[in-house]
C-alpha cells in the first residue's frame, strides 16, 4: 500500500496515530526556498483540535521537526523529511473493539486488506491523525504558490442546508489581515 500522493511535488505520510509519530517526506520541492520549523508550525496550529466537546479529545501540541532537506534555513533539493511525535496516546481502549470494528471508520476495511496485521489502535495509518503530514507538505506548497503570487482560500457555503453568506474579496483581504 502507498501513501504518496503527486508526481512533481510528491508526498509520502508515514505512522500511525498511536505509534511514536506521524511524518512526510516531500520530495520534488526546488533548492533555496527559506524554510523554518515555524512556517510549517504555523499551519499545523491551524489544524490542532481547539474544543474537545467538539472534536477529539486527544490533546497534542503538534511540535514539528524537520529532519533533512533544509539546511541554514533553505531547502536543499533534496526530499525534505518532517516529523510530529504523538504525545497523547491511550491505546488501552483499542484492546476491547480490536475485532468489532467501528462504524464510520477504516477498521474492518484495514483488518482484511492487511490480514490482521494492521495497526487498530486508534485507526493506524487510517486514523484523521495522519493529515499532520498532508498539512505540514501543504505548508511548503503553500510558500512555493507565494512566490508565484498565488493564494489558496476556502470557504464553506453550506452545512446540513444551513447556508453560510456570500464573501467578497474585500470581506477575504480583511479576514486575512485578522488571522
Amino acid at each position: 500500500m502507498s501513501f504518496s500522493l503527486g508526481r512533481f511535488f510528491k508526498i509520502t505520510v508515514f505512522g500511525e496515530s498511536h505509534g511514536v509519530g506521524i511524518g512526510v517526506v516531500v520530495d520534488g520541492c526546488p533548492a533555496g526556498l527559506s524554510l523554518s520549523e515555524s512556517d510549517i508550525q504555523a499551519e499545523l496550529n491551524k489544524r490542532r483540535a481547539k474544543d474537545p466537546t467538539i472534536s477529539t479529545q486527544r490533546v497534542e501540541t503538534d511540535k514539528v521537526r524537520i529532519i533533512s532537506g533544509v539546511f541554514n534555513g533553505f531547502t536543499t533539493g533534496a526530499p525534505i523529511t518532517m516529523m510530529v511525535l504523538n504525545e497523547d496516546v491511550r491505546s488501552e481502549y483499542y484492546e476491547s473493539i480490536r475485532y468489532r470494528p467501528r462504524p464510520g471508520h477504516a477498521d474492518y476495511v484495514a483488518y482484511v486488506k492487511y490480514g490482521g496485521f494492521n495497526d487498530y489502535r486508534g485507526g493506524g495509518i487510517f486514523s484523521g491523525r495522519i493529515t499532520v503530514g498532508m498539512v505540514a507538505a501543504g505548508a511548503i506548497a503553500l510558500k512555493l504558490l507565494s512566490m508565484l503570487n498565488i493564494k489558496v482560500i476556502a470557504h464553506t457555503i453550506n452545512i446540513g442546508g444551513i447556508e453560510a453568506r456570500n464573501y467578497d474579496l474585500n470581506d477575504v483581504k480583511s479576514f486575512e489581515e485578522a488571522v
